[in-house]
């Protein structure tokens, strides 16, 4: 006696249709949900120095700028706001003959940045090559 049905024995197989529409529908809600955002402003991280502080050496011209954007060459204010009196209090400050002094710029952090760039200009038009800039060091 044959019990076994004339049935045919089929393979199974795996049907990739629905996985396909599952994982479109995570992605869809994914894409949805997700938040993008665009950052519109500039980080700028500005140079420390922890190098020690130098002798003040008799070649100098210490040039300073207030928050205000008055200008003072080695202490003494420059009364006019044009660029032609600072050429010439730079141009005074600088001792005749002789090394060419350093100009040392110590603008205020709120100090306009036009106002840096002409005591630079200033001091190009009065000779003086040498440009540094004052820096506060990280620990204080």
């Amino acid at each position: 006696m044959d019990f076994r049905r004339s049935a045919r024995h089929e393979e199974p197989e795996v049907s990739l249709i629905p996985l396909i529409d599952v994982v479109l529908v995570i992605i869809i809600f994914l894409m949805l949900t997700t938040t993008f955002s665009k950052v519109s402003g500039l980080e700028i991280n500005l140079p420390t120095a922890d190098a020690p502080a130098s002798e003040t050496q008799p070649n100098e011209i210490v040039v300073a700028i207030t928050a205000a954007g008055e200008v003072l060459v080695n202490r003494v204010p420059v009364g006019a706001r044009g660029l032609e009196p600072l050429v010439a209090a730079l141009s005074n400050a600088a001792p005749q003959g002789g090394e060419q002094p350093v100009v040392i710029i110590n603008a205020d952090a709120k100090a306009a940045h036009q106002r840096v760039v002409d005591v630079m200009q200033a001091a190009q038009r009065a000779g003086l090559a040498h440009i540094t800039f004052a820096i506060q060091s990280p620990d204080n």
